[in-house]
C-alpha cells in the first residue's frame, strides 16, 4: 500500500513537472514570437518615415517588405491588426505617397518654366541692342534644349515613379 501511494505521489511530481515545463515553453513560444515580432517592427519602421519624406523610397521598401511579408507572415499579420492597415506601407499610405509625388512634379514643373523664362529673358537684356543677332538666337536655342532636356529626365523618372507607386497600391 505503501509503495502504491508512492508511485502516485511520483507519478504526480512527473505530471506537475511536465505541466510546468509544458507552461514554460508555450510562455517561451509567446516571448519568441513577440521578439520576432518586434524586430520585424524594428527593421521596418524606417520605411515609414523614409516613405513620408520622399515617395521613391517605397520603390525600395515595399518589395522588401513583400517577400519579408511571405518569410514572417505571423509577425506581419499581427503588426497588421496593431498598426491598423497593412504594415508598414498600405494602399492609403502608397496612394498618399503618390500623391505627394504628383503635387512635388508639378511644383518643379512650374518651377523649372519659370527658371527657364528667367534665364531667356536674361539673355535677352544682353543682346538687347542687337537685334537679330545670331548669338542671341544661339544663346536662346541652348537654352531652350537645355530646358527641354532636363524636362524629358525628369518626366522619364515621373512616370517611371509614378507608375509604380499606382502597381503598388493596388
Amino acid at each position: 500500500m505503501v509503495l502504491v501511494v508512492s508511485a502516485i505521489i511520483v507519478a504526480g511530481a512527473i505530471a506537475w513537472g511536465c505541466l510546468r515545463i509544458a507552461a514554460a515553453l508555450d510562455a517561451m513560444k509567446i516571448e519568441v514570437a513577440r521578439s520576432r515580432t518586434l524586430t520585424v517592427l524594428s527593421a521596418f519602421l524606417p520605411a515609414v518615415s523614409a516613405a513620408t519624406a520622399d515617395p521613391q523610397a517605397i520603390l525600395t521598401w515595399e518589395p522588401l517588405a513583400r517577400s519579408a511579408r511571405q518569410l514572417f507572415p505571423d509577425e506581419f499579420a499581427q503588426l497588421d491588426r496593431t498598426w491598423g492597415s497593412a504594415f508598414p506601407l498600405g494602399s492609403d499610405r502608397i496612394q498618399a505617397a503618390h500623391a505627394r509625388w504628383t503635387a512635388d512634379w508639378l511644383a518643379w514643373e512650374k518651377s523649372h518654366d519659370a527658371e527657364y523664362k528667367l534665364k531667356a529673358a536674361a539673355i535677352e537684356e544682353q543682346h538687347a541692342r542687337s537685334e537679330g543677332s545670331s548669338l542671341l538666337r544661339a544663346q536662346l536655342d541652348a537654352i531652350e534644349r537645355e530646358k527641354l532636356e532636363r524636362y524629358q529626365r525628369r518626366y522619364e523618372e515621373y512616370v517611371r515613379v509614378g507608375k509604380a507607386l499606382q502597381a503598388f497600391a493596388t
